[in-house]
Order: C-alpha cells, then structure tokens, then sequence
C-alpha cells in the first residue's frame, strides 16, 4: 500500500508532499489542473519510461520519493533481488534531469528501470483510457482467472509434473538421438580407464611422490652430510659439545665468584641440550630413513609413469586421478543411458502424470471461468453497458509448466453479436469498466494492493455514476483506491477527497494539491454539479449526495 508521496520539480509542480490514506480516495480538479500529474509521477517511479519533459522549466532535474507498504509479493520480490532491510516499509525513489538521464534506488541501493517495473507490478496496477492495461494480457488473464478460483495446489502439481517429464524426456532423447556417438564416446572412455587403472592415480600422491623422489635422489648427499654433522657436534674429540662442555665448566667454575653469571650458565646448558637433542635426531633419521636405491627406482618408475599418462592424455600429472573419477562416472552414464526401452517406459508415466495432473487444473479453470464471466457480466449490465457480456475461453495449446491451455477474455458490446477478444473490441471507456467490473468481482484474489482508475466514469453519467462510485468505494474495502473523476456522483462516495488546483505567478504555471475536509467537499462537488457559478441550492444537493454517498457506505 502507498503511504506516502513527495514530488519535487514535477511537471508543473514545485513541491508536493503527500500522506495517502486506506480505502477509497478520489482525485477532482478542473480541466487542465493537472490531475494526471499524480498518475504520471507513480507510473514513473515504477518504471515508467523517463523522459526530460517531465522535469519542471527552471529546475535541474525532478525528484520523486514513494514510500509503500509492501506486499507479500514485493517483499519475495525484495528478497529474491537481496534489496530487503529490517524496515517493514519499503522507499522507492527517482530522478531525471535535463537531459533525460533517469537513476533509481530501491530501499537506498541503485536499481535499473526493469527492476522497477518488476517491483511495481507487485505495488500498484493502473486501470485507465491512457494506461498500459494489465487486463489486455493473456498471462495476465490466466493469473486473474487462477487467483480468484484458487489454483495453487493444482498449479504447484501441474509445475512439478511438467518439469519432471520433461527430465525424463531429455534422458530418452539424449540416449536415442545419438546412439552412434553415445557407443564411440563409451569406447573412447573404456580404454582411458583401462590405461589409467594401470597407474590407479590417487588424490594427492603426485605431491607426495615429488617429495619422496626429490629426497631420494639426494640420498646419499642427504646421508654423507648427517654423519658429517653427527661427527662435528658430538662424536669428534674437537666436537661442537666438547668444546661447550670446556666452556661450560670453565663458566660454572667462574660463577662461583659472581651469581649473576649463574644466567650465563644455565643459558649455556640449554644451549648444549640441543646440540645433543640435534645429533640425537640426525642419527635417528640416518637409522630409519629409507635413501636406498631400491626406493628410488621404485618411486622414480611411478613418477615417469604419470609424466607418460599426462601426455597422452593432454593434462597436468596432478589432473590424473579426478580425470579417472570423470571418466568413470561418465561411462557408468552412458551405460546406463543404453536402456532406451527403461527410459520411454519412464518418459511415458511421466507424460501421463503430467495429463492428469493438468486435466484436473482445466477442470477447475472451466468452472471457474463460467462463474467468473457471469458474475462480471451482471456488473457490466450496472455500468451502461447494456445487452454486453464477458466470455472466458480457455484455448488448447501445447503443454507447458502453466497447463495445457491459454486464458482468452471474450467481449461482447452489445446484445446479439459475436464476442471478441477484448484487445480487439474494448474501447478505453469500456475497457477502463470492464476493468472496474473484474477488479470489484476479483479484489480479494488480486494480488496488488493499490488500484488506481483515471477517469474509469467517461462516457456515464447519472445513476450509473453512482454505481461506479460504489463499486469503487467497495473495492477500497479490501484495497487502497485512487480515482480521478470529473463526475460528483462518483466523488462523493469517496472516502478521502484531493483537489487539484493550478495557480498562475508572473509567467509560471505551478500546480498544487489539497487534502479537503467536509466543508471544502461540499464546495467541491457543487463545483463539479454546477461549474462557475455555485447557488445555495447547489450546495445543498452536493451536502445532500455527500450524505447519501456516506449513509451507503455505511450500509457496506
């Protein structure tokens, strides 16, 4: 639901400021005031095609600011798109400057056009003569259709069932379509594995043979330096540890003189400590390490023989054992890919679970539609639209993840001809009450929370208006509303009532809205019955159709 709404610099609007309200709000102004203004600035800010006129004359560039509640709609939509926060209202906001460049932010994070327009057919749908009707849609129509009966579970089933064969689909015409190739890829595969399995790389040994093969080769330089070192640290006379034992007792004998070289002392037999524990290990490692030649050949044959196979099979000697693991799962599914007659046997339940699954859907779709096109037939009878009426056609077509059928909305204008699709047939007046008819018909299924209808009551007049402002008022019940009218039979039904009045300063034209109290309504409305000149009586007729307007709703 809109919340609220700030204009800078718009058209001919300098600054507008605007707390939107529930239920059903009309918009009134005379001729030329600019009570589209409001439409346009929304369309825009949800995607709308940005163009430089839209931005006042003087001014460096518009700004638009919207604030919403969101629907569980938008909200996945926010989700999907990572553009959430914890805030529970979501703030849109757009510019364009001089030069017709357009930025957009949703929630404060940049956003392109396309993004806008998807967030925004969650937020608000726009029922219009000039408006790019949602109505005229058959993916549209089906999704209206589905929404009012209440078609999730078959739908859910119908999805799963088409992707599921479609899977099972796939696998007979890969194993089918290329049988030749299938049996010489399985082949080529075979005697890969066989080669490689002479090696049975495994994950990680390439590392460890290089070490091996590098320690082994150096084994008798590796050798011949650790008896060496063995030698000059502890087993020569003039060792490394005679020579600290010299120092050793020489300081010891000193320390007797002066404690403070008992540090020195101490530091020296640590020193000394290690250089054992150092031949210690030298001698271990000489004991246990295995630097024969016998080794070597042996690693140095394995080495070769991955140096070999990465060759011939063109990759890295690490590569060996993932590529031997690919090919062994690569064969296992072609083999099993061999069983066609297993697989068509698959393909043909699955097809069958999709038709019954999605008969099931058309079942309940074409009861739907008949109670559907009844129910708007008997509204369009209340909106001078006499002798006309909807019909719902579903049309056969190829199977998809939706179904086995489109949605065709079927009009009729007149009493005794053929119906036609309704974007063949519809005038914008027409369109604008058909549109007006289904919303009331489908509010509680329409997943859109705001609804705004320009000028839906052209063409009408007298009691008709009336029932137009009723309709209206009763749609806003369950939803936000907003309507531009020029007719007081449709205005005084309103729960909130805007005025938009154009002023005139020097050379500029600015155009100001109004949020009008009781009072003012009255004024208002008597302005719409009477145009310039406003009599007494004239305002008692517009108090008394405001009473009326309200005594019905309150009947609602």
């Amino acid at each position: 639901m809109l919340t609220t709404l700030s204009l800078r610099d718009f058209v001919i609007v300098e600054s507008l400021n605007l707390d939107v309200r529930r239920g059903f709000t009309v918009l009134t102004g005379e001729t030329g005031a600019g009570k589209s203004i409001l439409i346009d600035a929304l369309q825009l800010i949800l995607g709308g095609r940005a163009d430089a006129s839209v931005v006042r004359e003087g001014a460096e560039r518009t700004h638009i600011v919207a604030e919403f509640q969101p629907s569980s709609e938008a909200k996945a939509w926010l989700v999907a798109n990572e553009l959430q926060t914890g805030e529970e209202s979501l703030l849109i906001r757009r510019t364009v400057d001089t030069k017709g460049r357009s930025r957009a932010w949703v929630n404060g994070v940049v956003v392109t056009a396309t993004q806008l327009r998807e967030l925004g057919e969650t937020l608000i749908d726009v029922h219009g003569q000039h408006a790019h009707q949602s109505l005229l849609k058959s993916t549209y129509q089906l999704q209206l259709l589905d929404d009012h009966v209440g078609t999730s579970s078959e739908r859910v089933a119908v999805r799963e069932a088409y992707f599921a064969w479609q899977k099972a689909r796939k696998a007979l015409d890969d194993a089918t379509a290329n049988a030749d190739a299938i049996a010489e890829k399985a082949e080529r595969l075979s005697w890969m594995i066989e080669d490689l399995e002479t090696l049975s790389p495994k994950a990680g040994e390439w590392d460890e043979l290089n070490a091996d093969h590098r320690r082994l080769s150096h084994g008798v330089a590796i050798a011949d330096g650790l008896n060496q070192i063995v030698n000059q640290l502890t087993d020569d006379p003039e060792s490394v540890s005679s020579m600290l034992s010299s120092v050793h007792a020489k300081l010891t004998s000193l320390s007797r003189y002066d404690d403070k070289l008992s540090q020195m002392v101490e530091t020296l037999s640590s020193g000394m400590d290690l250089v054992e524990e150092v031949a210690r290990d030298a001698s271990r490692y000489l004991d246990r390490s295995d630097l024969d030649g016998a080794r070597f050949a042996e690693v140095d044959r394995r080495v070769s023989h991955y140096y070999e196979l990465a060759r011939k099979f063109r990759t890295e000697p690490e590569s060996l054992h993932a590529l031997l693991e690919d090919s062994r799962r690569q064969l296992k599914m072609l083999t099993g890919a061999k069983d066609v007659e297993g697989l068509k046997k698959a393909e043909g339940e699955a097809r069958r679970q999709y038709d019954l699954v999605a008969s099931q859907l058309t079942a309940v779709r074409n009861k739907a539609a008949l109670a559907l096109a009844d129910a708007v037939t008997e509204q369009m009878q209340r909106l001078s639209m006499k002798g006309a009426r909807l019909e719902i056609a579903l049309v056969a077509q190829a199977p998809s993840a939706n179904g086995s059928e489109h949605c065709e909305f079927l009009i009729a204008g007149h009493a005794g001809v053929q119906t036609r699709p309704l974007i063949k047939v519809a005038s914008g007046g027409e369109l604008a009450r058909i549109s007006l008819a289904i919303a009331v018909i489908t509010a509680a299924a329409m997943p859109v929370p705001t609804l705004i209808f320009d000028e839906v009551d052209s063409g009408i007049g007298g009691a008709t208006a009336e029932v137009v402002g009723q309709l209206l008022h009763r749609l806003g019940a369950s939803r936000q509303v907003l309507c531009v009218t020029h007719l007081p039979q449709v205005a005084a039904c309103g729960d909130n009532h805007w005025r938009v009045e154009k002023h005139f300063t020097g050379e500029t034209t600015q155009s100001q809205l109004r949020v009008l109290n009781d009072a003012e309504r009255i004024e208002e409305v008597a302005r719409m019955l009477a145009g310039v000149s406003i009599s007494d009586n004239t305002r008692a007729v517009a108090q008394e159709m405001l009473m009326i307007g309200h005594q019905e709703m309150t009947k609602e």
